[in-house]
């Protein structure tokens, strides 16, 4: 009698690997990026921030099926290259201010976690630009990763003076 227990407990396993196998194959995959919504954003292109100041950053972002997180970078400009997600030529905001040194130049780099079981989320941040780094031109780039691994880029031109000017 133990003989048919013992089969019938290996079908109904068997079946139920089955039944998860199929399951997984037909879940829906996320395949669509996240979206940065462009109106409100800050900073916005060409804006003039000045060391030792607070840069506010204020964004909405959302995904189809979940958010994951995000990354915010500060570096130099000092040689215009370009990120490829802004046309925007801000030569006018810059006339007549020189850039400092590469050596001290701001370098800012930071990862932030979204709530899991987020769909859409408004960002704020405050980040505290430091007294002794170089002035010029900067992009300021964020970086938004959906919980499946897509990512969506937005890089923004901005430029620092010194204190005072």
């Amino acid at each position: 009698m133990r003989k048919p227990l013992l089969i019938s407990t290996a079908v109904a396993f068997v079946g139920a690997m089955m039944l998860m196998v199929v399951s997984c194959e037909n879940a829906v995959k996320d395949t669509t990026p996240p979206a940065i919504h462009e109106a409100d954003f800050l900073p916005a292109d060409c804006d003039i921030y000045y060391t030792g100041d607070t840069l506010l950053v204020h964004w909405v972002c959302e995904d189809d099926a979940e958010l994951g997180n995000y990354n915010i970078e500060i570096h130099n400009n000092f040689d215009h290259h370009t990120h490829g997600t802004s046309n925007v030529d801000c030569d006018d905001a810059d006339s007549g201010h020189a850039h400092g040194s590469v050596e001290a130049a701001w370098v800012y780099n930071q990862d932030y976690a979204i709530p899991r079981g987020q769909k859409m989320q408004t960002i704020e941040v405050a980040i505290a630009i430091p007294a002794e780094v170089s002035e010029g031109d900067y992009h300021f780039m964020l970086r938004l990763t959906d919980h499946a691994g897509w990512q969506t880029l937005k890089a923004v031109p901005i430029h620092l003076r010194k204190a005072g000017e």
